[in-house]
């Protein structure tokens, strides 16, 4: 039996024979946009407990009810990877955010650093492009994705046991960087702003034991394309693509 369709992030729990109330804005989606109505099926997941194939048991213009049949997919967790980058433009730091989601990483974390041109973020709308990210691509897994912090703090209170692959344009053209990191259970990407690092803060990152400099290829990529780069090479090399 082929899966539903429509996917579907709740914020409740999912097993054989529980039901799941919906909100407004996902009552409104199913009924009013996708026109679905009693007896419907819908796949739902909820980050912790796989997929599920669900059927509508209420349907109404604000509210409604789906009762869980069957689990579709087990809940599969992507490999204990972060993503810190510094936003840029708003749909190009929607698209990291994406992309980020889909390729896998385990938790989002933007970053202000020397020359990053926003001072604030709205945490809740990245947070809602993660999930309808996941949503789109056969996720179980929604990454979090954390409010905006300054770099040089994010840096102070790093935990020792993950190891930190910084993409520095500088090393245009280096090769082998990456394979050459050690090995390491925990692991995050830093990618820069649009004006690149200061020369303190990749002074600063060059001295740190937990961090391992690379190139991203032969050419200075823009800051969106390469987060998703980087995200790929990574996946490629150290993560669950192997």
């Amino acid at each position: 039996m082929s899966r539903p369709k429509i996917r579907l992030f709740v914020d409740h729990p999912l097993g054989r024979g529980q039901t799941v109330p919906l909100s407004r804005e996902q009552a409104n989606y199913l009924f009013n946009v996708m026109r679905l109505s009693e007896g419907a099926e819908v796949a739902l997941f909820n980050g912790q407990d796989g997929e599920w194939r669900a059927v509508v048991v209420q349907a109404g213009k604000r509210s409604g009810a789906l009762d869980c049949v069957t689990q579709t997919a087990p809940q599969q967790a992507p490999p204990d990877l972060w993503l810190l980058f510094a936003p840029i433009k708003k749909a190009r730091t929607d698209f990291i955010v994406e992309k980020a989601a889909e390729l896998g990483a385990a938790r989002i974390c933007p970053v202000q650093t020397d020359h990053t041109n926003a001072e604030r973020i709205r945490q809740d709308r990245l947070q809602a492009h993660a999930v309808e990210a996941a949503e789109q691509c056969l996720g179980t897994y929604v990454p979090p994705v954390d409010d905006l912090r300054k770099l040089s703090e994010v840096l102070a209170d790093w935990p020792e046991d993950r190891h930190l692959i910084f993409a520095d344009e500088s090393l245009v053209g280096a090769k082998d960087a990456l394979s050459a990191a050690p090995d390491a259970a925990k692991w995050a990407i830093l990618i820069g702003p649009e004006g690149g690092f200061s020369p303190a803060e990749r002074d600063r990152l060059r001295s740190l034991p937990f961090v391992t400099s690379i190139s991203l290829g032969p050419r200075i990529l823009r800051a969106d394309t390469a987060a998703a780069a980087a995200l790929t090479l990574w996946q490629a090399e150290r993560g669950d693509w192997r």
